[in-house]
């Protein structure tokens, strides 16, 4: 498989912040979600303790984040550090390739997955470690302790790392509400969603299964009552028009996590806001970007990968990196609506978002990392507010469209734009709206996504007509591993119009 090698940056890319926008639960039918649980939550029963095992066929390649462990890199040595990152997901892809495209050689032989592909990656991966730790340690950094534990990667069976029909990512309960600590009500016995198709499934041989759908009639209620305002809280809300891209506007780079590299991303991104978003943007350039948005003055950068349907036909990145090249295939569909809203604290007043915040919601990984990270949320038009599914995509009744929301980070340290892992600069307010320590509140962008999307059907075990997020070739399109994007930038005042407007309880836009 033709991959682009990782391009020397430019001065222009150098001065790109490595950054992390976050998607959103949005506004509309959504409002009475709970924004404010923390994806982080305790939770009962082990990730995937429900799970298939397929006999000995190992599906994916699971290898281990090396980035989320990279919290304290010194600033200078961060261009180079993220073009390792994305130099890791590159391996990663490869490796994937190799293993799709070998079952005959794994079926003759046992060890074949370990001696060709496991182990000459598990090799690739230590060198560019290697290159990780002596760019933190020559820019006076601390490197974090264990990374050479970090190089061996596994072959995970067919059928690991999925849960229950219905359930909520454990841990997660933002927005989704679910009782028992993130853990939705609907189990297998509601969707019959723990029937496991043979292979990987999908149109390009790497998911998404028929395991992965559920018939949404079928699953118990999991939304609950948003957490109860306080005196002081932030009542208002500010909407900003920004389109549904239809003027197609994508590519496969991701400027936050991987500056400077082209097609980081591995899969395609709608872009809404500011139009002048690519590997090599920086903040100079997205203050000249322009915008889809109405209000001329918010260029921010709103970004999520493309929904596709895999009904057979070709789109015309078939034969492109992030693309078919990549197992991404089938037909992108436009959203019929793109829901962007502000909204408030229930517990206080809100501070308005710094200049060039990034956020990064739920983890195009999550399928191999586990829910630590994940903030995904499926669902139907008339369902929303009653059932919220982050691994599984809801079967729609006739006459319903499927929904994406997301609800970003709504906690800022008050320091940093960015983070080296490009997480703990943000992060969730607890259950009863609170942010932690040392953290103050910012408006929270939500996001609802709607899609006309054809009805897929479940026969013998096999699903047609499929949809799926796109993704990393080796997360198999779960559904748990949608994720979203954002960038703040605003002119003429426009981060403290928010602010205010949400402060004192009136309804923008």
């Amino acid at each position: 498989m033709g991959r682009n090698t990782r391009k020397r940056r430019t001065p222009l890319a150098a001065k790109a912040v490595a950054a992390s926008a976050a998607l959103a639960l949005g506004g509309g039918g959504l409002v009475w979600a709970n924004f404010h649980a923390s994806a982080h939550e305790a939770h009962d029963g082990a990730w995937g303790d429900r799970t298939k095992q397929a006999a000995g066929q190992v599906a994916t390649i699971s290898c281990p984040d090396v980035g989320q462990r990279l919290s304290d890199v010194p600033g200078r040595a961060r261009a180079e550090v993220d073009g390792e990152l994305a130099t890791l997901d590159r391996q990663i892809t490869d490796a994937y390739e190799r293993l799709a495209t070998t079952r005959d050689a794994q079926a003759r032989d046992a060890s074949f997955v370990q001696n060709s592909v496991l182990g000459p990656l598990k090799d690739r991966r230590q060198a560019v470690i290697d290159r990780i730790e002596l760019e933190i340690d020559r820019a006076g950094g601390t490197v974090p302790g264990g990374l050479d534990a970090l190089t061996a990667c596994t072959g995970t069976p067919a059928g690991a790392g999925t849960t229950d029909a219905g359930n909520t990512t454990p841990g997660n309960t933002n927005p989704g509400n679910t009782d028992n600590g993130g853990r939705g009500e609907g189990g297998a016995q509601d969707g019959g969603g723990d029937e496991q198709q043979g292979g990987n499934g999908g149109q390009a041989g790497n998911g998404p299964s028929a395991a992965d759908f559920v018939d949404i009639t079928t699953v118990r209620p999991n939304v609950r009552p948003k957490p109860r305002r306080m005196r002081n809280a932030s009542t208002g809300a500010f909407t900003t028009r920004c389109g549904v891209n239809a003027g197609h506007n994508h590519n496969t780079d991701n400027v936050i996590v991987a500056p400077g590299v082209t097609n980081g991303a591995h899969h395609l991104h709608d872009y809404v806001g500011n139009q002048k978003v690519n590997a090599f943007s920086s903040n100079d350039t997205f203050l000249q970007g322009g915008t889809s948005c109405r209000n001329s003055n918010d260029l921010s950068a709103y970004y999520w990968p493309v929904l596709r349907v895999q009904d057979g036909t070709r789109d015309f990145d078939q034969d492109a990196d992030g693309g078919g090249k990549e197992g991404n295939a089938g037909r992108i569909l436009v959203a019929r609506q793109a829901e962007i809203t502000y909204v408030g604290s229930p517990t206080g007043k809100v501070v308005a978002m710094p200049q060039f915040l990034r956020i990064i919601t739920g983890d195009a990984k999550a399928f191999t990392n586990g829910p630590a990270n994940a903030n995904a949320h499926w669902s139907c038009t008339g369902f929303e507010n009653k059932v919220q599914l982050t691994d599984k995509y809801p079967i729609c009744p006739e006459g319903s469209d499927v929904v994406r929301s997301f609800a970003f980070q709504s906690c800022w340290d008050g320091r940093n734009t960015d983070s080296a892992n490009h997480r703990t600069h943000v992060a969730f307010a607890d259950g009863r709206g609170r942010c932690p320590a040392g953290f103050k509140a910012v408006p929270q962008l939500t996001m609802r996504l709607v899609y006309d999307v054809p009805r897929p059907e479940i026969e013998g075990g096999q699903v047609k007509n499929a949809y799926a997020v796109d993704g990393f070739p080796e997360q198999l399109h779960k559904p748990v591993t949608d994720h979203d994007d954002f960038i703040a930038v605003t002119k003429g005042g426009l981060a403290r119009t928010i602010a205010d407007c949400i402060n004192q309880g009136r309804r923008c836009r």
